[in-house]
């Protein structure tokens, strides 16, 4: 069953040696409705998740395979967890909010090497989905409780690695420096909310699997390339904000 299932995830997930930068551009979304810039602050982030306005996340093609594979299902009848969380940290910088982001070590064996959120699976001990995305911060970076607001959740995101991720949108107030966990993180680092929450930034790229054309968001910036599941989650908090 676990050959079974390290195939399984092995079919979903991208090819050996693949680099998403080399995917060409099918598209920008440079005609979408843009954020208000009045949302890209601490106020009018807290207005809005407290609003709860009517809104429907985007379904990628991530999300797709994973529902039509089956994996969360088949983990889930082995007795594995597939709950998660990640935080979307929103760091309160005097420039402006900016988006704390990690950059995953090479040798881990989902997502090695990948841009991401702080956050990791649910523990026994965890009281909610928010303790986990709490924990795991503060174990992945050094990121203390005390230093975070959290404004609400964004819905389930389904992971080629068979993970059902809740994202955790949260206020943090800045610290002189971050303690990465050498092992899982390879670097921290911060984007301006209002690029991510800029339409015109969010790219489509279009690559050829095994089972045809697979589409991805990218949203290169600088020499970071933040794209697959992040970008994802980064979309839906994007349709949050313009609802």
């Amino acid at each position: 069953m676990s050959n079974t299932l390290d195939s399984l995830k092995k079919s979903l997930a991208a090819p050996p040696g693949f680099n998403p930068c080399l995917v060409p551009i099918d598209r920008r979304c440079i005609n979408q409705k843009p954020v208000p810039e009045t949302l890209c602050c601490e106020s009018g982030l807290r207005a809005q998740f407290k609003a709860a306005p009517t809104w429907s996340p985007e379904i990628t093609d991530e999300n797709r395979h994973v529902l039509a594979s089956n994996i969360i299902t088949r983990k889930q009848e082995r007795g594995i967890t597939t709950k998660a969380a990640v935080l979307i940290p929103l760091v309160m910088q005097a420039s402006g909010l900016h988006v704390l982001l990690t950059q995953r070590t090479d040798h881990l064996h989902d997502h090695a090497g990948q841009i991401s959120f702080p956050g990791g699976r649910m523990d026994e001990g965890d009281e909610s989905l928010v303790a986990t995305a709490i924990r795991e911060s503060e174990e992945e970076i050094g990121l203390p409780s005390q230093s975070i607001e959290v404004l609400g959740l964004l819905p389930e995101y389904l992971t080629v690695s068979g993970y059902q991720v809740t994202p955790v949108v949260a206020l943090v107030k800045p610290i002189p420096q971050y303690r990465p966990d050498p092992f899982e993180v390879a670097d921290v680092f911060e984007v301006p909310l209002r690029f991510l929450m800029d339409p015109a930034n969010h790219e489509i790229r279009v690559w050829q699997g095994p089972e045809g054309s697979r589409r991805f968001y990218a949203m290169p910036y600088a020499d970071r390339f933040i794209w697959g599941a992040t970008a994802g989650m980064l979309r839906n908090l994007y349709h949050l904000l313009k609802a």
